[in-house]
C-alpha cells in the first residue's frame, strides 16, 4: 500500500478514504488512522511518494519537538518545512520500503537545522539516491528540483547521484521529461549505473569530506571540460605565424618602396 502526502493541506489515500479524498493537514492534524500511538497498530507502507509545497512556512510548537516523527532528527526551520514533510512520510515507511519526495535543491546544502537533519539521515544510511531534474517542469515554479529517494535499510554504503538536469524536451511554457528521459533515470537508479556527466556513486567518506553537502554539481558536473593545450604545439604555431608575418611585411614593403610610400615597421 502507498501513502501520498502532497501538501500542507494534504490528500491522504487511506483504506477508509479509498472512495474519495479528504484534505488534511499532514504536519499538525493528520488522520486519526495515521496518529496511532500503539506500535502494533501503527500503519506502515511499502512506498511513500510526496510532492509537498516547496519551502512552505510553518509554525511548529515546542511539543512537536517530542513528536515521534521529528524527535530523533529535530524540527525543520519555520522558514522551510521541506524536511518536516520528508520526516513525516519517512515515519510511515516500512523497513523494506522506499520513499521518493520532490524538493527544492536547497535541502541538499542549506545549513542550520536542515544541515543537522541531513547529517543524521546520511549517518543513519537513509538517503539512497539524489536525482536532479530540469528547471521549469512544474506550473507552480520554474526552479529546478530534485528527488530524494530514501530507505530505512539500504544496503550500499554510498549515495547515487543522478544529474538529469540537462535531459529534457523543451516546451513553450513547460519543459517535459520524455519517456526516454524517464527510462534512463529509472534504469540508472535500478542498477546504480555510473555514467560520465550523468550519474555517480559517491562514498560516505567523500560526502563527509564535503561537510555533508549534497549539492549535485559537487559530485556529477555537467560542465564540458576545456580541451588540453599542448604548449609545444602552441609555441610552434606562434613561431610559424611570426615568420609568416615577417615574410609578408617584407614583401609588402617592396611594393611600398616602389610607390614611394612609407614602409611598415
Amino acid at each position: 500500500m502507498s501513502y501520498e502526502p502532497r501538501k500542507s493541506r494534504c490528500w491522504h489515500k487511506t483504506p477508509s478514504a479509498l472512495a474519495g479524498e479528504v484534505a488534511i493537514d499532514s504536519l499538525t492534524n493528520d488522520w486519526d488512522y495515521l496518529c496511532e500511538t500503539n506500535p502494533a497498530k501503527k500503519p506502515y507502507f511499502d512506498a511513500v511518494v510526496a510532492n509537498p509545497p516547496f519551502s512552505y512556512r510553518w509554525d511548529p510548537n515546542d511539543a512537536m519537538g517530542e513528536d515521534v516523527r521529528f524527535k530523533n532528527y529535530g524540527l525543520a526551520p519555520k522558514s522551510a518545512a521541506d524536511f518536516a514533510f520528508l520526516l513525516h512520510g519517512f515515519n510511515f515507511l516500512k523497513d523494506e520500503g522506499v520513499m521518493a519526495i520532490i524538493l527544492p535543491h536547497g535541502v541538499l546544502f542549506r545549513g542550520g537545522k536542515e544541515a543537522k537533519i541531513r547529517k543524521k539521515l546520511l549517518d543513519d544510511g537513509h538517503i539512497d539516491t539524489v536525482i536532479g531534474l530540469p528547471a521549469n517542469l512544474f506550473y507552480s515554479t520554474g526552479i529546478p528540483v530534485c528527488i530524494l529517494v530514501l530507505k530505512k535499510c539500504k544496503k550500499p554504503d554510498d549515495v547515487l547521484f543522478i544529474n538529469a538536469s540537462e535531459h529534457f524536451k523543451k516546451g513553450k511554457r513547460q519543459n517535459q521529461l520524455t519517456n526516454e528521459n524517464i527510462d534512463n533515470i529509472v534504469e540508472t537508479y535500478q542498477f546504480r549505473k555510473e555514467e560520465k556527466r550523468y550519474s555517480r556513486r559517491v562514498s560516505m567518506d567523500e560526502i563527509i569530506e564535503n561537510d555533508y553537502n549534497l549539492n549535485i554539481s559537487r559530485y556529477v558536473s555537467t560542465a564540458i571540460p576545456e580541451p588540453e593545450i599542448e604548449l609545444d604545439e602552441v609555441y610552434q604555431e606562434l613561431v610559424d605565424i611570426e615568420k609568416a608575418i615577417t615574410t609578408a611585411t617584407a614583401k609588402h614593403n617592396k611594393f611600398l618602396k616602389k610607390l614611394g610610400l612609407r614602409v611598415l615597421p
